[in-house]
């Protein structure tokens, strides 16, 4: 099946999202590709293996967890999910009553995590093959009975055909983390135009509460914001889920468009915050911002998933890194199920492999998450989560204020990356320059006199309307910010500026 080119929140179009404090989704970005089939996606899934996730599923597969996906809404009759979703809501005013209508400009985002989280591929080539034989043997029988009807022999008898068996889980497809966990499927509208009216600040509070009432144990939210502030109308919602001992897993967000810093809610003490990595367990140099909030980290780049109408994409961004981990989660609370959420997520952290600066670092957190160390290994147990608590947050920052609170600190690495910024290559212009040295000088002296004046003068428009865009998202609330369609494979985090310092 081709992969389609409308797909939003997972790639090439950027919208923006009405949030008080620019809150956007981390989209990922779809890569252009030739056409993703089923039956190519499982040996596309590296990771299986590189993450000790087939170790670990030989263990425990997610039976009895469930696991909300605050997103766009799920495709649940994706041929990889049948029976995954078992229920859900939407939060928008705009979706389907049980969160399972896609919605929004880039509405195929929710698919594609939940396939990474618990998909459980499909039997369609077992299909395939019992159709095929079935077919052969019809046409070779009808074939040999008007034979012999021409000859006025005995007609043989029809063959027996083996049973087409029932779409099902199978060697096809995409194979999620935790493929016998069931999915709660919550939908927001995510963009400008929500026909219900509602903002996202609302919508996300009632999302989580829903999810934790619904019986939730992790919750997934590939979703995140410029600011590491948060609305103060979250806290009650967070908090709520901290007390009914609910996982919550946040994208840290891609730094693809130049973003220096993780946003809320991957900065809400408690959240398990997942960075991105490459193949080569590198930082994305496309896919991950940095910060002290950062937990863990997974891969963020050359992932797979599945889109609505059975349709699949190749994929990357941390929305794609964040459901690895929640499916890990999900994992160990169906191995431990009377485990606190804490030593759940201390669990993740302390078995993770160490990479980059030893100890904790703001590209990695932890290190990149190990599943199958995750679920078997002996750790010790922790009263408390390593990543702080909201409860305790809400005492400090919130006391003496109603409606202003000092903003986290994103804890950005004042340090000289070594991962470069991605920009576009210069053009290179053909040549059509002539043989005499002496004119080539002459024209090409004036010409970098010209290139100079037009650069500097680009440079001091870019500048100035950079910092009046910069002063407009600062005091404006996100309803209000319009951004732009943009070409295939960037990030809608390149469209938001960045304060200057």
């Amino acid at each position: 099946m081709e992969t389609p080119v409308r797909l939003g929140r997972a790639a090439g179009t950027r919208i923006g999202v009405s949030a008080m404090l620019a809150t956007l989704l981390v989209f990922a970005f779809l890569l252009p590709s030739p056409a993703a089939r089923a039956d190519d996606m499982r040996n596309a899934e590296y990771w299986l293996d590189s993450l000790g996730i087939t170790a670990a599923q030989e263990e425990t597969q997610g039976e009895g967890v469930k696991v909300a996906i605050i997103d766009t809404g799920i495709d649940t009759s994706h041929r990889d999910l049948l029976g995954a979703v078992v229920g859900g809501a939407d939060m928008s005013g705009a979706g389907g009553a049980k969160g399972d209508k896609p919605i929004g400009v880039m509405s195929e985002h929710g698919t594609l995590v939940a396939t990474l989280l618990a998909g459980r591929g499909n039997n369609q080539g077992e299909i395939d093959r019992v159709k095929s034989e079935n077919q052969r043997l019809k046409s070779a029988w009808e074939q040999a009975k008007k034979t012999a009807e021409e000859e006025e022999e005995d007609v043989p008898e029809e063959p027996e055909y083996e049973k087409v068996p029932e779409l099902t889980g199978g060697q096809d497809g995409v194979l999620g983390v935790a493929p016998k966990a069931q999915l709660l499927s919550i939908s927001l509208w995510m963009g400008d135009g929500n026909p219900a009216g509602i903002s996202v600040e609302q919508q996300i509070p009632k999302a989580v509460r829903y999810a934790v009432d619904s019986g939730a144990k992790v919750i997934n939210m590939s979703l995140g914001s410029t600011s590491p502030a948060w609305p103060q109308s979250w806290d009650e919602a967070f908090k709520y889920a901290e007390e009914h001992d609910v996982v919550i897993v946040a994208a840290a967000g891609n730094r693809s468009g130049g973003m220096s810093q993780v946003g809320a809610p991957a900065t809400i003490p408690g959240v398990l915050t997942v960075a991105g990595v490459d193949e080569n367990d590198k930082a994305s140099q496309d896919s991950s911002t940095e910060g002290i909030s950062i937990g863990v980290a997974a891969p963020a780049e050359k992932l797979v998933g599945g889109l609505p109408e059975d349709g699949y994409a190749r994929w990357s961004g941390t929305s794609g890194a964040a459901p690895l981990v929640a499916g890990v989660a999900a994992l160990i609370r169906s191995k431990y199920p009377d485990m606190p959420a804490a030593q759940v997520i201390n669990r993740i952290l302390t078995t993770a492999k160490d990479t980059g600066a030893a100890g904790v670092d703001n590209l990695y957190g932890y290190g990149i998450i190990d599943a199958n160390a995750a679920v078997r290994a002996e750790v010790p147990a922790v009263s408390e989560n390593p990543l702080g608590t909201i409860t305790e947050w809400i005492r400090v920052h919130r006391r003496n204020t109603e409606s202003t609170t000092d903003t986290p600190d994103p804890g950005v690495s004042t340090e000289t990356s070594d991962l470069e910024q991605v920009a576009a290559p210069a053009p290179i212009a053909p040549d059509t320059s002539t043989p005499p040295l002496q004119p080539a000088l002459v024209v090409g002296g004036a010409a970098l006199l010209a290139l100079v004046l037009v650069i500097g003068g680009v440079q001091v428009g870019s500048r100035a309307r950079k910092q009046a865009l910069s002063a407009r998202v600062a005091s404006a609330k996100l309803s209000e910010l319009r951004v732009g369609k943009t070409a295939e494979g960037r990030d809608l985090f390149d469209d938001i500026p960045e304060d200057e310092k």
